[in-house]
């Protein structure tokens, strides 16, 4: 089933939610809505599931209006963020909830919560009751309740967010896994940059009850395009510069930036990864080349070793500019990291590979 969402704006008293939102859907696609909190994704969503009303626009199942159609009429499976299983009730029992709801015959709702016992991988677990399972567990029983009713979408509500890290990474490798088998249209909301990336065939990044960018991981990551999904994908270096003459500035150091040949000067915004950096020690070529799509370094910036951070595969170097104002951040593989063996004090050479120019106003009129 595919979904479209038209011009669908939702406000809760003086705070709006959702601003003149729409969004497409295709069949069999596992879309991401990534935001800060408050950004609008789980409104967003809620409003697809029928839990919310929009106060305009409407949503379209496969080019029919169900704007105004019950949560229960609707073919959506939902699952919440903490479970939301009835602790009284065995596993068997939480699966089979909805089923009873709609008085399925006795035959086939056995049969169909063993098939998702056996799909979500709890078999023999059905005489269970919640308590009695791990987080992961829990989860995957939420999962198999909103299956049970042979939805047609699924909706998923920062479905990981009450697990620790490693089993967070087994569940979301588990859930691809699963969607490739079963080929449901899924969205799910997370805040989570490395879960949307890792599950999503397409991501919304939004913020403010807008939609920001919407594309394929790998394109939203490398051509983000507006600052804030730039800032909010990982960690960024950004520092307040000009441009002039198909060239950008950033503490005096030019960059190639021919997106603004015009000769008259204006303030800029120039973000750097940590990862996209190269470091040497002042007088030594630094690793690596030159070269970025969207920009290229010209020169190197002088800096000074601060403190280095080790976080398992990588280590952070913060180095601070020649004038103390900024402090810089440049990500190396731990093992590179040993091997140059940087201490605090060094003086060194920073040299970006890739870098992003963003204009106050991209608009602009000359």
């Amino acid at each position: 089933m595919s979904i479209g969402v038209h011009g669908v704006s939702k406000s809760f008293g003086t705070f709006q939610a959702l601003e003149n939102v729409s969004l497409d859907i295709p069949h069999g696609t596992l879309l991401a809505l990534l935001g800060p909190s408050g950004s609008g994704k789980t409104t967003l969503l809620r409003i697809i599931a029928g839990l919310e009303g929009p106060d305009a626009g409407r949503i379209e199942e496969d080019g029919q209006d169900i704007t105004n159609r019950h949560a229960r009429q609707r073919e959506v499976g939902f699952v919440f963020q903490h479970y939301a299983l009835f602790r009284h009730m065995s596993v068997f029992e939480n699966i089979a909830f909805g089923m009873r709801v709609r008085k399925a015959p006795a035959a086939e709702i056995t049969s169909r919560v063993e098939e998702l016992l056996h799909l979500v991988r709890l078999d023999g677990l059905g005489a269970r009751k919640p308590a009695q399972l791990s987080g992961g567990q829990r989860q995957r029983v939420a999962l198999a309740r909103a299956l049970a009713i042979r939805p047609r979408i699924l909706l998923l509500d920062e479905p990981f967010g009450a697990l620790d890290a490693k089993v967070r990474v087994e569940l979301r490798q588990w859930l691809r896994r699963l969607h490739d088998e079963i080929g449901m249209t899924s969205i799910f909301v997370t805040h989570d940059q490395e879960e949307a990336f890792e599950l999503a065939d397409e991501v919304v990044v939004m913020n403010h009850g807008r939609i920001e960018q919407r594309g394929k991981p790998d394109e939203v990551f490398d051509k983000p395009a507006t600052p804030f999904v730039m800032d909010f994908l990982g960690n960024v270096n950004l520092f307040h510069g000009r441009v002039e003459n198909g060239r950008a500035f950033w503490h005096g150091v030019p960059i190639d930036y021919p997106d603004y040949p015009h000769a008259q000067s204006r303030p800029a915004r120039v973000y750097l990864r940590p990862h996209e950096l190269d470091i040497a020690r002042t007088g030594t070529a630094a690793p690596g080349g030159l070269g970025g799509a969207l920009a290229a370094a010209a020169q190197s910036l002088p800096a000074t070793v601060v403190r280095l951070t080790r976080t398992g595969a990588m280590t952070r170097i913060t180095c601070q500019t020649g004038d103390a104002s900024h402090e810089l951040h440049v990500d190396l593989p731990s093992a590179v990291a040993r091997e140059i063996a940087f201490q605090p004090g060094d003086s060194v050479a920073i040299t970006p590979r890739h870098v992003r120019v963003f204009l106050p106003d991209p608009e602009y009129v000359i």
